[in-house]
C-alpha cells in the first residue's frame, strides 16, 4: 500500500477543499487567526513533506533546517516576501504561488479604494451614521473628480493591466513606472518615477515587495507628487514610508490615500486612525469568494503536483 505524503495547513481553507485533502495525503491542520511564533510553526511543520502557507508565515533557513522532510512550499498568495527562497532553493524546496486567479478581483479592489478614497465615502458614510446631516450645501464633503485625470500605476504585471484597462472607461491618461516596457500596459505611457508621480492625480502602487522597493514611496518621492493627489496601496506595506505618507496626508500635501496593506500587518501605525482622509482595509484586495477559494484550490494543486513528482504549476524558484 502506497505511503501517503503528509501535508501541512497552517490556515484553513473551505471545508470541501479540506476533504478531497484529507482522501490524498495525511493532513496537519493548523487552525489558529494569530499569528505563529515560530516555535509553533515549526512544530506545524516538522514531519510535513509539503506546507499550504499564507503569507503571514515566515519560512526562515532556520525553520527549514528545523524541517527536513520539507519538498514544497506552497504559498496562498502571489507576492512571497514571507519566504526566503535563496534558502529554499539551496535545499531543494519548491516554492509556488497564486497568480492570475486573483488579477480581476484585486483589481476591481483597487478601483474600489481609488474612488472611496477621491469621493470621501468613509467621511460620508460616518457623517450620516452620526446623525450630523442635516441639510445640503455645495461645499459639503466635496471630493475628487476621477473622469478624465491622470492615473499613475507603479508596478505594471497583471493586475497593473487589468487597472489600466478599467481607467478607459473613466476617459483617464494613463502612465506607468516597471523595470521595463510592460506588454501588460495597453495604451499606458512608460516614464520614471519621479516623471509619474509629478503628473498623476492617482497614484496606485501594485508592485512586489523586495529590498529594491522597501520604502519606495518615502518622504521625498512625496513632496515629488501633485498636492492634491491621491495615493493607493495594494502592494505590501513595506513599500510605504508609514511616518512620511502620515505627515503629507495631515499636512494636506496629498488629498487623501487607500491602503489595503501595512508595513507589520495586521499591526498599522495608530497615527492612520486618527485622519479622516485615509481609507483603511485589512489586505482585503482579492477577497471574493470565487477568488479566494481559486486561490487555495491552486495552492492545493501546486503542492499535490509536486509531491506527485509533476512539475509545479507555478513555480516561483
Amino acid at each position: 500500500m502506497q505511503t501517503l505524503h503528509t501535508i501541512a495547513l497552517t490556515r484553513p481553507v473551505f471545508p470541501d477543499q479540506i476533504t478531497v485533502l484529507q482522501a490524498q495525503c495525511a493532513l496537519i491542520q493548523g487552525n489558529i487567526d494569530e499569528a505563529y511564533s515560530e516555535a509553533g510553526l515549526i512544530k506545524l511543520l516538522q514531519h510535513a513533506d509539503g506546507a499550504i502557507i499564507s503569507l503571514r508565515e515566515p519560512i526562515t533557513a532556520r525553520l527549514l533546517d528545523a524541517c527536513p522532510r520539507l519538498k514544497v512550499i506552497s504559498n496562498i498568495a502571489v507576492g512571497y516576501n514571507n519566504i526566503d527562497i535563496a534558502a529554499c532553493t539551496a535545499r531543494g524546496v519548491v516554492v509556488t504561488n497564486t497568480p492570475d486567479v486573483l488579477t480581476q478581483t484585486t483589481a476591481d479592489f483597487a478601483w474600489a479604494l481609488l474612488m472611496a478614497a477621491a469621493r470621501r465615502l468613509p467621511e460620508a458614510e460616518r457623517y450620516v451614521r452620526a446623525g450630523q446631516w442635516q441639510h445640503w450645501s455645495l461645499q459639503q464633503l466635496n471630493g475628487k473628480d476621477v473622469y478624465g485625470a491622470t492615473l499613475g500605476i507603479v508596478g505594471m504585471g497583471r493586475i497593473g493591466g487589468a487597472i489600466a484597462a478599467r481607467a478607459a472607461g473613466f476617459g483617464m491618461h494613463v502612465v506607468y513606472h516597471n523595470r521595463s516596457a510592460s506588454p501588460e500596459a495597453g495604451s499606458a505611457t512608460l516614464c520614471s518615477l519621479d516623471a509619474l508621480l509629478a503628473q498623476a492625480d492617482f497614484v496606485v502602487l501594485v508592485v512586489p515587495y523586495n529590498a529594491s522597493t522597501h520604502h519606495l514611496i518615502n518622504a521625498q518621492r512625496i513632496s515629488h507628487m501633485k498636492p492634491d493627489a491621491v495615493l493607493i496601496n495594494i502592494a505590501r506595506g513595506g513599500v510605504v514610508d508609514d511616518a512620511a505618507l502620515i505627515a503629507a496626508l495631515r499636512a494636506g500635501h496629498l488629498h487623501s490615500a487607500g491602503l489595503d496593506v501595512f508595513e507589520g500587518e495586521p499591526a498599522l501605525n495608530p497615527d492612520y486612525l486618527t485622519l479622516p482622509n485615509v481609507v483603511l482595509t485589512p489586505h482585503i484586495a482579492s477577497s471574493s469568494e470565487t477568488t479566494r477559494r481559486a486561490m487555495a484550490q491552486l495552492a492545493i494543486n501546486n503542492c499535490l503536483a509536486v509531491l506527485a513528482g509533476k512539475p509545479a504549476l507555478n513555480r516561483v524558484n
